[in-house]
């Protein structure tokens, strides 16, 4: 799929080229492949650093990606924050609820014409002994894409490199997931952990996973 250019749409047109120019103007370059769709999870890797969260930001604004990102629904309860949380397009979803956290978006997935969930699977800054499922079960029960959207220190590119669509073949789909992803290299290299699969409850299950949320720390 060629690459794409940034949309400059009217409404954000002023914080996109903002971005844009920041970007220019530091040397990093904004690659956009993106799925053919509005609805898609997007995996945010390699995840070794706070800094990776401004250049999240400079992609959503920069590459016109409005994602989402998912908290628990007790911080959006009262205002300002909830207002505030929500302008940053935080999602609540209940963790007490006897639907798992997977199910819950799954279902979000389904109510909406367009969504783009954003999760880091490492799930912390530290190195991980592996990645969690939870984003790939997601995908699978909401039959959306999975993109990959990454930060590259070492060539200082970053953005949306490709997806694929879950086959239920986990094995199989990992396998180009870990391909994509052994080329990039974090800001700080020791704290990357490999691109393995760090089993997880199935989606159907009780208990499936509910640590895959985007880290905002």
């Amino acid at each position: 799929m060629p690459e794409q250019q940034p949309h400059l749409s009217r409404r954000v047109r002023l914080s996109q080229r903002i971005a844009l120019f920041f970007l220019r103007l530091t040397g990093w370059k904004l690659v956009l492949n993106l799925p053919p769709t509005e609805k898609y999870v997007m995996v945010g890797a390699p995840h070794t650093s706070n800094w990776d969260l401004w250049y999240a930001l400079l992609i959503m604004y920069g590459g016109g990606i409005r994602f989402n990102w998912l908290g628990k629904d007790s911080l959006f309860r009262f205002w300002p924050l909830s207002w505030l949380l929500r302008r940053l397009r935080g999602l609540p979803v209940n963790r007490r609820s006897r639907t798992n956290l997977v199910q819950q978006v799954v279902n979000l997935f389904a109510e909406r014409d367009s969504m783009i969930v954003a999760i880091a699977p490492e799930g912390t800054r530290s190195r991980s002994p592996g990645w969690r499922t939870g984003f790939y079960y997601m995908a699978l029960g909401a039959q959306v894409p999975i993109a990959f959207g990454y930060i590259d220190y070492r060539t200082k590119t970053l953005g949306v490199g490709g997806s694929l669509l879950p086959s239920g073949d986990i094995e199989a789909d990992f396998a180009q997931i870990k391909a994509f992803y052994d080329e990039k290299q974090g800001r700080w290299p020791a704290l990357q952990g490999e691109v393995v699969l760090k089993r997880s409850t199935p989606l159907h299950e009780p208990g499936a996973p509910d640590s895959t949320d985007l880290e905002q720390t």
